[in-house]
């Protein structure tokens, strides 16, 4: 199985497409991990560019938005259509909101599910803070009556909602190691979704709990015969990141964390 390690745009917008992507490719990434531009124009651009530097790409869906459960999946749809110019090797998307009830979830996830047998792409749902894989228990409900339905494994949110390694739930853990399509490998911790700084000694027993869970993953996709799987270190800038009482500086260059995380895995799981 090949692995492949993506970058995210989150954090980067000021820098132009380009600069951005040369940015990426000269540090041995190989992809991006990031939304696709609403503007025609830049759009075209942007996936020009992604072709000219021979960029993989993990399109994200995080706009949808609607007063009523039948707008929000019109505007859903729209948006995963829009992620599909990109020719991406899957969409991640964040997927509804947690005030949703489970019938309304279960729409949102069936316009995924059409979607994607329509257009043959993979579309999974982020395990994210306010979304409908916003934690295990309600995940559980979906799982047994949505088969189907593929995760993006970002443990982070998880860890931070229930307050908890997770100890209390590893029947849906195992669930989300079969269905995890991809990872965003962020270390989070019981009181928020990201420590500090992973190179950090303090920090060490974090670190190590959410490799173990993402090598189950990697282990489980080796079995069945996976070709490709990608992940992207995902540690974002303030307010996620950490900053100074002194001057609400980043207490660490997310650049650089993320570059570590990066040689992490590969060494690891490559």
């Amino acid at each position: 199985m090949k692995l492949k390690i993506l970058c995210p745009q989150w954090g980067h917008e000021q820098l132009e497409t380009e600069a951005f992507f040369a940015k990426v490719k000269e540090a041995g990434y190989d992809g991006v991990d990031t939304w696709i531009p609403e503007n025609k124009e830049e759009r075209k651009c942007f996936i020009r560019l992604l072709d000219e530097y021979e960029l993989l790409m993990v399109s994200h869906q995080h706009q949808a938005n609607g007063n009523s459960i039948r707008e929000f999946c019109e505007s859903f749809e729209y948006y995963l259509n829009l992620s599909l110019e990109s020719n991406p090797i899957l969409i991640n998307s964040h997927s509804g909101s947690d005030s949703f009830t489970i019938e309304q979830q279960l729409q949102v996830l069936d316009v995924a599910e059409n979607f994607s047998i329509k257009k043959g792409i993979r579309v999974a749902h982020e395990t994210h803070r306010g979304r409908i894989g916003f934690g295990p228990v309600n995940s559980r409900e979906l799982f047994g009556l949505r088969p189907t339905m593929k995760i993006t494994a970002d443990f982070s949110h998880w860890v931070c909602v229930t307050e908890s390694y997770l100890e209390n739930f590893e029947k849906e853990l195992d669930e989300v190691i079969i269905r995890a399509e991809h990872i965003h490998a962020r270390v989070g911790f019981t009181e928020g979704p990201q420590i500090p700084d992973p190179r950090s000694p303090f920090w060490k027993e974090e670190v190590e709990y959410f490799l173990n869970l993402w090598e189950r993953i990697i282990i489980y996709r080796k079995s069945i015969g996976t070709e490709i799987f990608t992940i992207t270190p995902e540690f974002g800038p303030p307010p996620y990141m950490w900053t100074s009482l002194k001057d609400n500086s980043s207490v660490a260059d997310q650049w650089d964390i993320n570059l570590f995380m990066k040689k992490i895995l590969q060494d690891r799981f490559s």
